[in-house]
C-alpha cells in the first residue's frame, strides 16, 4: 500500500462515523458495479468514489477543492476527478447509474438545487445514495450545536422526511433510510467530538464505533445526528 493510500485509509475509514456511514451507502449500492457509471458529489479527494471503482464502476468524483483532487490523483484506485460545482453539475442529463454524496448537502447554500442537479444527471431507474446532518437533539446543547455548525460551515440540516419531500419534487422515490447516532448519549458524543475534538477526535474515537452501532440497533430509527437515504429515480 502506498503512503498516500495509507493516509487516506486512516483519514476516511479510521473515524467515529465515516466508515460506517459511507460503508452503508456503498453496501446499498452493491458489490458488483461493473459497467455502471457512478458520480460522487463533493467527493473531496475521491476516496469513496475510488471504492466504487474497485467494485468495477466507471467512477467520477466532483469537488471544488483542487488541492484535495490533486492529492486524490496519487491514490491507487483514483476515480476521474473533476473540478465543479454541486449546484451546477457539468454533466448531461441521465449520465449516471448512481449518484453518491456523503454528508455534503448540509454545507450547500441551496440544498434543493443540489438535489435537483443530482436527480437530473441520474438515468431513469438510477439511484441516489446520500447522507446528511440531522442533529435531531442539537437544541438541547446550543453551544455544541453552534460550534459544530460554525466549524463545518453547516448551512442546513435535514431529516428523511424533508429529504423525501425535496426528492419527490425531482422525480425521486425514497427506497430506504437509516439514522446514525440515534440515542441522546451518542448524539452528544458526536457533537462534542465535532466541537472540541476535530478530525483528530473523530479518528481517536473510532474504537467506539461498535458501541454506537449497537446502541443504534436498539434505538428507534426515527432521529439521530446523521441520516442516510437511498432513493430511486422514477422511469
Amino acid at each position: 500500500m502506498k503512503l498516500a493510500d495509507a493516509v487516506a485509509f486512516f483519514g476516511h475509514q479510521v473515524h467515529i462515523c465515516r466508515f460506517r456511514e459511507a460503508g452503508t451507502l456503498l453496501r446499498w449500492m452493491g458489490d458488483d458495479l461493473r459497467g455502471k457509471k457512478v458520480l460522487d458529489v463533493a467527493g473531496g479527494d475521491g476516496y469513496w468514489a475510488g471504492r466504487a471503482r474497485r467494485r468495477g464502476a466507471l467512477a467520477v468524483s466532483l469537488d471544488l477543492a483542487r488541492s484535495k483532487m490533486l492529492y486524490g490523483k496519487t491514490l491507487a484506485h483514483a476515480p476521474a476527478l473533476i473540478e465543479g460545482d454541486a449546484l451546477a453539475l457539468p454533466f448531461a442529463d441521465a449520465s449516471f447509474d448512481a449518484v453518491l454524496s456523503v454528508c455534503a448537502i448540509e454545507h450547500f447554500t441551496d440544498g434543493a438545487r443540489s438535489l435537483a442537479e443530482m436527480a437530473r444527471v441520474l438515468k431513469p431507474g438510477g439511484e441516489l445514495f446520500l447522507s446528511a446532518d440531522v442533529l435531531s437533539r442539537a437544541d438541547a446543547w446550543p453551544k455544541l450545536r453552534d460550534a459544530h455548525k460554525a466549524k463545518y460551515h453547516v448551512q442546513h440540516t435535514y431529516t428523511h422526511r424533508s429529504l423525501g419531500e425535496l426528492m419527490g419534487e425531482h422525480g425521486l422515490e425514497m427506497v430506504t433510510y437509516s439514522y446514525q447516532f440515534r440515542t441522546a448519549a451518542a448524539e452528544r458524543l458526536y457533537l462534542s467530538l465535532s466541537a472540541y475534538g476535530g478530525r483528530v477526535g473523530f479518528n481517536a474515537a473510532a474504537p467506539l464505533v461498535p458501541l454506537v452501532a449497537l446502541a443504534d440497533r436498539r434505538a428507534p430509527n426515527e432521529r439521530g445526528s446523521i441520516v442516510l437515504v437511498r432513493a430511486r429515480k422514477r422511469p
